[in-house]
């Protein structure tokens, strides 16, 4: 289900045809829209619109352009709304030094008002930022140790601005200019934006992307939007659908909770085996008891799955390029499912990767490499340190010492049968990568790097 997170239905574009383009979005594939209001009137038109379609949610609040017309009673009338259903934010609010419309004073103003109404009422806020990143920046920095959650929305700023508002905790949405063919260093901006904090967006009646630019925008062209974005992240398009609307409910609370538990979970062109929660290490960098969720996927398992039920959740493997032993456990804690599974998916012809912590001997009391061979087409195992003492503080093994030169051999084992052999780091300050990358060269395996915080 597809979420736009910002549009402006209320606006006299949609006066004629609105239950078309709604019907047009429910035949896209969009599932929730979020509709903006701009002033205290289109805020009340959000909500008639609301009431009157289940799948329109609601964000009141007074465009920056007319934040010098902002009188108290105004404001008093913006705030009772908030009494009404369906309101999942504040805003759109901001600043805007682009048209000036109103004295930045008066912006400033009315954006801390509506930073304060978001916080007292435990809402997100959607931000507007055009030509004023830096005294946006300033104002959001006075909210930040406090209840600040919200998106910038249409993002069109640099690097560094992305990074400050991603170090705040905001989200960033980009419009339809992320399809223009001469957005290429807007693109360059996303790419350094976690897909985990990605919302989609039209703005519509405006920004309509390519190639409808120069029409008036509407929900169902995020149909346009979403492949230039699995081209950017290397995703593909149900991927970014699936990661956004996750992220949507995360920040507003609407569309539907991913599953739990899923045992087997697509990424790309891959599926990925989820066999155990149970792991041999607690590394500081994972999040698995934390936070277990990977590209909108919940690993989190109530229960171990069975082989049957394994085999069942993975039906048929015939579209994917690799079967992919991953969960946010370790696969060899249960190696006889691991057997069991990887034995009827190599009867049918599938190309298996095993990712591992290499603590499989340990885990089952004797050596496991053999009982691999010809059920394993590539193996990665995480050497994530370049000695023993390193990878005990930072990896803390249940099986302490033993833990790094058991993983070492492991690997030594592995490439004497498994075709492909990987060891993998992630790039934290901590780790010397080029050491470990001389480990993996005197090992003959092949080395990767795993960016910290990025899964799947």
């Amino acid at each position: 289900m597809i979420i736009d997170t910002h549009a402006h239905l209320d606006f006299p574009e949609y006066k004629t045809d609105l239950e078309s383009v709604l019907l047009r979005a429910r035949e896209a594939g969009i599932g929730s829209i979020i509709n903006v209001g701009t002033s205290l009137a289109t805020s009340k038109k959000c909500i008639a619109l609301a009431h009157r379609f289940e799948n329109i949610y609601v964000s009141v609040g007074i465009h920056p352009h007319d934040a010098s017309r902002v009188s108290e009673q105004t404001w008093h009338e913006l705030e009772l709304l908030l009494g009404e259903s369906k309101i999942v934010a504040i805003g759109e609010t901001g600043l805007d030094y682009y048209r000036n419309k109103s004295p930045h004073e008066a912006q400033q103003a009315l954006f801390e008002k509506h930073l304060a109404l978001a916080k007292k009422h435990n809402l997100p806020v959607i931000i507007h930022c055009r030509d004023a990143s830096d005294d946006c920046l300033k104002i959001l920095n006075k909210y930040k140790n406090g209840a600040l959650k919200g998106v910038v929305h249409c993002f069109s700023g640099t690097k560094e601005t992305a990074k400050e508002c991603l170090d705040m905790g905001l989200f960033l949405s980009f419009a339809g200019p992320i399809t223009f063919k001469n957005a290429q260093n807007l693109r360059e901006v996303a790419k350094t934006v976690p897909v985990e904090r990605l919302l989609l967006e039209t703005d519509c009646p405006f920004l309509a992307p390519h190639p409808k630019r120069g029409e008036r925008n509407e929900p169902s062209y995020l149909s346009f939007v979403i492949p230039v974005f699995a081209e950017i992240y290397g995703l593909s398009p149900d991927d970014i659908v699936r990661i956004t609307s996750f992220n949507a409910y995360t920040l507003f609370g609407i569309g539907e909770p991913v599953p739990e538990g899923e045992i087997a979970y697509a990424i790309r062109n891959s599926l990925y085996i989820n066999l155990t929660n149970r792991c041999s290490m607690e590394c500081s960098f994972c999040m698995r008891t934390s936070y277990p969720i990977v590209k909108g996927h919940n690993l989190h398992l109530k229960r171990e799955p069975a082989t049957e039920e394994v085999l069942g959740a993975i039906g048929d493997p015939g579209r994917y390029d690799e079967i992919v032993f991953c969960g946010y456990g370790e696969p060899t804690e249960r190696l006889d499912v691991l057997k069991a599974v990887a034995a009827d998916l190599k009867s049918k012809g599938k190309r298996i990767r095993l990712d591992t912590n290499g603590h499989g001997d340990l885990i089952n009391g004797r050596s496991i490499a053999n009982e691999l061979k010809g059920l394993i087409d590539t193996i990665c195992i995480s050497l994530n340190a370049e000695t023993a003492e390193k990878y005990t503080a930072i990896c803390k093994p249940v099986f302490g010492e033993k833990a790094y030169p058991a993983m070492l051999q492991f690997i030594k084992d592995a490439k004497k049968v498994i075709p492909n052999v990987q060891v993998s780091v992630v790039e934290i300050p901590d780790i010397d990568i080029e050491k470990c990358r001389k480990i993996a060269m005197d090992l003959g395996v092949d080395f990767r790097i795993r960016k910290y915080n990025v899964l799947g």
